[in-house]
């Protein structure tokens, strides 16, 4: 197990230059309100590559029987499963999409789980096998049938479920332009939901499930709300691309996405360059605002997963959850990471009782299961987990202002007298500056953190700043926790891009604009809020909190993607133990591109010469915690 993996953790500084952006074909999204939408597009890898293990287009249905497994040390199965392979469905367009279908050969109606993505529909570009110690995932946690970040079909079969797994449009030999999120390919999952509902085999009723891409894909759908949509499990996913993942803090960073988008398939369309968008469109628009989903519209049941340190998702599970206006939510914030998480047995048995209730009509009690069970990290100790809560953020949370001192390099409680001015080069190795306290008694902090900090920059007319709030220990040495990852709530924001909206805003969030830019004048001092994402860390008496304002730099990201090679039957989709079977591997280059050129990089920091950093008097820089009291017994 890897504690705490999250993207980030393979994620290295460099020092990136942009490419040349070439012209390139474009398509035409629409909007909820009809609005049309110029977007660019690159090619996407064909099936025939290596790198998206595409084990081939085959129109029939089998039965795997028990016992029989998809690939050497995965779980075999406990029961005999329906497989249809690339089943039709039209959309309402005409395009025809391709799905696998794993159900019950017991032919009773059934509820469904839909996997809504592009990365295959079972093998595909990727899988766990490329990160690091499957990230602490064990190969035989699951059959293989699943595809990747969603459910096993092998549990969920043997439990009475049917999963249902496409190719969503674009993706592999699925019809039509392989689509991001968004109100179109939103509208795609509501048809594939109502065509699910019209089965013979089915109840009628579909959840949807799925961590990451499939978290993100489901407050989409969900807010369109299809009639046949009975219940969501969001594990792990933003809701917001623009602000929580692309554009974060104002500051285009296409690494990310760059990464995920080298690793898809499609035969027929071209794929939406979302990367080349981060780049080419700054500023929120209708194209970034068709990209937030609009989770106030969802009224269904949900079970949400979160957790504090998802580089990518933290921000956006919280945000969902408390956005959506379900009745019926329950919020689990854990201690691990994403798939580990969802891989393991008895949240696999939990998330089994939510759906039971939900979608068989089960009396099994899962509605007094407590709406918010929480996690608070404690590196260098022992975390707190499974904590019932009734609300998230903490209705008796006591907010405290800790105020910077550049003459000390600490934060203290009441604001310095004296005025004082910490200076960094911003492009120089030592582009940072530390503010520490020390906690006086055991203090937990959970919640939404923010840092009022008035800035400077001499020499140039724009700030990429980024801040990270960790716990150190008494003697002032980092505390990874077991697993050597080190715990930090995080924030960026290009100061040119600070403008509030303040009908959004709250003291402890910040929620900004992103319309317009307001570059620094020569000499100008100006205050800014930083937000910081939602973190729940507890420390001992004597412990530091350690507050760190950097220059931003564009990170790479780097998981290998395609680089494991798969074996498995070239006949049969399963086998059993000791069977003599013809195999194929699939897999084994990570570095295939459809078009080197169409690769998209971060453009350069809007970062040279000091950064200046105003603490004490009419400068009340200060960070915003959030303390959480015991409860009263």
């Amino acid at each position: 197990m890897m504690k705490h993996w999250i993207y980030a953790g393979i994620i290295a500084l460099a020092t990136i230059c942009p490419r040349e952006i070439m012209a390139q074909q474009e398509i035409t999204l629409h909007n909820a309100q009809g609005e049309e939408m110029k977007v660019a597009t690159r090619k996407a890898l064909p099936v025939e590559a290596k790198r998206v293990r595409y084990p081939g287009f085959k129109q029939e249905t089998l039965i795997l029987k028990a016992g029989s497994l998809r690939r050497e040390g995965a779980k075999a199965l406990t029961c005999d499963i329906l497989l249809e392979r690339d089943v039709p469905i039209t959309l309402r367009d005409g395009v025809t999409i391709y799905a696998d279908i794993f159900r019950p050969t017991t032919g009773e109606a059934c509820p469904a789980l839909l996997a809504w993505s592009p990365y295959g529909k079972e093998i595909g570009g990727q899988m766990l096998d490329d990160v690091p110690a499957r990230s602490g995932v064990p190969l035989d946690a699951t059959s293989g049938l699943e595809k990747f970040e969603g459910p096993d079909p092998a549990y969920w079969v043997a439990h009475g479920y049917a999963v249902v797994n496409p190719d969503k449009r674009g993706a592999y030999m699925s019809e039509g332009n392989l689509l991001y999120w968004g109100h179109e390919d939103a509208l795609d999952g509501c048809d594939v939901i109502e065509w699910i509902a019209n089965q013979k085999w089915c109840n009628g009723k579909i959840g949807m499930t799925g961590n990451s891409w499939l978290t993100v894909s489901q407050w989409f759908i969900a807010a369109e709300c299809p009639k046949h949509l009975a219940a969501i499990a969001p594990w792990e996913g933003f809701c917001d691309h623009y602000r929580e993942s692309g554009t974060r803090g104002g500051i285009p960073s296409p690494e990310f996405p760059e990464m995920i988008a080298e690793t898809f398939s499609s035969a027929h369309g071209v794929l939406e360059d979302q990367p080349r968008m981060i780049v080419e469109k700054p500023f929120m628009c209708a194209y970034w605002e068709d990209k937030a989903a609009k989770v106030e519209n969802i009224t269904i049941p949900a079970y949400v997963v979160a957790s504090y340190t998802n580089s990518v998702h933290t921000h956006g599970t919280f945000a969902g959850y408390r956005r959506m206006a379900s009745k019926e939510k329950w919020l689990r914030v854990h201690n691990t990471n994403e798939w580990f998480d969802y891989y393991t047995p008895e949240n696999v048995e939990d998330l089994r009782r939510f759906f039971d209730h939900y979608l068989k009509g089960i009396d099994n009690g899962w509605e007094n299961t407590p709406r918010v069970r929480l996690s608070v990290l404690n590196p260098g100790g022992k975390d707190i987990v499974g904590r019932e809560e009734n609300e998230f953020p903490l209705a008796r949370t006591v907010y405290q202002k800790l105020y910077l001192s550049a003459t000390d390099h600490n934060l203290q409680t009441n604001l310095p007298q004296q005025e004082s001015i910490d200076t960094y080069q911003s492009t120089s190795a030592e582009n940072k500056v530390t503010y520490r306290y020390h906690m006086d008694k055991a203090t937990e902090i959970t919640g939404y953190m923010k840092l009022h900090l008035w800035v400077a920059a001499p020499d140039h007319d724009d700030m990429d700043l980024s801040v990270k709030v960790e716990k150190l220990s008494k003697d002032g040495q980092p505390l990874p926790d077991a697993f050597g990852n080190h715990i930090a709530a995080t924030g960026r924001l290009r100061v040119s891009m600070r403008q509030l909206d303040e009908s959004k805003s709250t003291e402890a969030e910040p929620y900004y604009t992103f319309t317009s830019e307001q570059k620094l004048k020569p000499g100008e001092i100006v205050p800014v809020e930083i937000e910081i994402w939602p973190m729940g860390l507890y420390f001992a008496e004597g412990e530091i909190l350690q507050l760190t304002v950097e220059a931003y730099q564009p990170e790479k990201a780097s998981i290998p993607f395609g680089s494991a090679k798969i074996t498995i039957p070239t006949k049969g989709f399963t086998y059993m133990p000791g069977q003599q079977t013809e195999m194929m591997t699939l897999g084994g280059n990570a570095t295939e591109y459809a078009n080197p050129q169409e690769v998209v990089t971060s453009p350069t920091p809007h970062n040279s010469g000091r950064h200046c950093i105003y603490t004490g008097g009419k400068y009340d820089s200060y960070l915003y915690i959030p303390v959480i009291p015991a409860k009263i017994k």
